[in-house]
């Protein structure tokens, strides 16, 4: 019964941005707003800008860590939407706009030479990484915006050494070719995670909006700074400096406010090495916040997986030594200081899991920066044992942790139904005594 003494027949809700109610008075059925809520929601200037930036169903519709990253992803863009207009402006110099001397062919050669290299670049960074970057995406995502702020540096100086205008152009093409390959891969990588209702496209499409408005409103200041930079390579290196700074700390935030709750390698390794010192299962917060968000070139201890069978054994006694009281369908093994695993057929999502963890720590025990205390402590395994005896030390200690472990982590809000582990194609298929 409604205040007036009409029938409330019923109540609908548009997501949770408005509700309102159906009620009968005299005969006649009307339509009105909840009284909890005030004023038009979506008639308003706040929901006109939800409905035209904001994906469908905001906020059910996506990540809890959607508004964080979008907040910062808006500050990168629009710094790096000035510093790009800097830097587009010192290109066009040095190809000789405002140069009388200069030639429209040698302007045309130089842009051609920068954009095929470019191409090339696109191609071979694709072919090289392309694997790496659902696996990595926090870190190839923060790698391409400081790659594209070296670009745009670059651009910015080329004008000032004539006789190298072509090469370092050239050069800069080919980093801002990997910026737009990683920068796109990872930026759809970021919106699977996003996606809640498998709204992956209007997710995109609301994100290329929101990057719209903003290089908008980058135009209108570049219109400010154009007069106040043109002949002032001081003012325009300062202002491109402290651009840059906000548009790397602005990254940096974006990619930290990011929560992702699927298992690649830094977070698996996080999460377990927590619990084998401690037992406590980190969630997925606590994770993402210690996962490094810097790309590492050189890893003491690297861990490659679904690697082929003569990268873990060599010979018919070292087979012998990997299947020995091994039932599990992976087989582990140490050569030339990384740790291989090799995917049995038919492994499970679980079993990737295990190899994983069992690889993990083998790789923290022969961590030569570790002490011997603190790899004891961790993994329980001892470093002066041999590779074959440590491989077969933490094939136990696996044996005693692991279901507690994977049963900690998805009670802790972890996905382990999927990885994003980055596995290779190779899968064994070995012979045992029962076959």
């Amino acid at each position: 019964m409604d205040k007036d003494g009409a029938v409330v027949l019923a109540t609908e809700r548009y997501g949770c941005a408005e509700s309102w109610k159906y009620v009968a008075k005299d005969g006649v059925m009307q339509r009105r707003r909840d009284e909890g809520e005030s004023g038009s929601t979506r008639n308003s200037v706040v929901g006109l800008f939800k409905s035209v930036f904001l994906p469908q169903g905001y906020p059910e519709s996506v990540s809890n860590d959607y508004l964080q990253y979008q907040f910062w992803d808006t500050v990168q863009a629009f710094s790096s939407s000035l510093s790009g207009t800097l830097a587009t402006q010192a290109s066009l110099k040095g190809v000789g706009v405002g140069n009388q001397e200069a030639t429209v062919a040698a302007a045309t050669v130089t842009w051609i030479l920068r954009d095929g290299t470019g191409m090339l670049g696109r191609i071979l960074f694709a072919w090289q990484k392309g694997s790496k970057l659902d696996s990595e995406a926090k870190k190839w995502r923060l790698f391409a915006d400081f790659l594209n702020d070296i670009a745009m540096f670059m651009e910015i100086l080329a004008p000032y050494f004539p006789a190298c205008f072509t090469l370092i152009v050239c050069t800069a093409g080919i980093f801002k070719s990997i910026v737009g390959v990683a920068g796109g891969a990872t930026r759809a990588a970021l919106t699977v995670h996003q996606a809640r209702r498998d709204n992956m496209a209007d997710i995109s499409a609301k994100d290329g909006s929101q990057e719209t408005l903003v290089n908008l409103a980058g135009l209108l200041v570049s219109l400010i700074l154009i007069p106040l930079v043109t002949d002032n390579p001081i003012l325009t290196l300062s202002l491109f400096f402290l651009f840059t700074i906000l548009h790397l700390f602005a990254n940096y935030k974006a990619v930290r406010s990011v929560v992702m709750e699927t298992f690649n390698e830094a977070r698996l390794s996080v999460v377990l090495q927590q619990y084998l010192r401690n037992g406590q299962i980190l969630s997925p917060p606590a994770a993402n916040q210690r996962e490094p968000v810097f790309l590492e070139f050189r890893k003491k201890v690297p861990v490659n997986l679904g690697v082929r069978l003569q990268e873990v054994v060599q010979s018919e006694d070292e087979l012998h030594l990997a299947l020995e009281n091994n039932s599990m369908p992976y087989l582990i093994g140490v050569r030339n200081g990384c740790v291989c695993v090799c995917l049995g057929q038919g492994a499970s999502v679980h079993d990737e899991i295990r190899a994983m963890c069992q690889a993990i720590c083998l790789s923290s025990a022969l961590n030569p920066a570790a002490s011997t205390a603190e790899a004891s402590k961790e993994s329980l395994i001892q470093k002066s044992q041999s590779h074959w005896e440590m491989v077969y030390e933490s094939q136990k200690l696996m044996d005693k942790i692991f279901n507690p472990f994977l049963k900690g982590v998805e009670a802790a809000g972890w996905q382990i139904d999927r990885t994003l582990l980055d596995w290779d194609e190779w899968r064994i298929a070995w012979k045992t005594k029962s076959n």
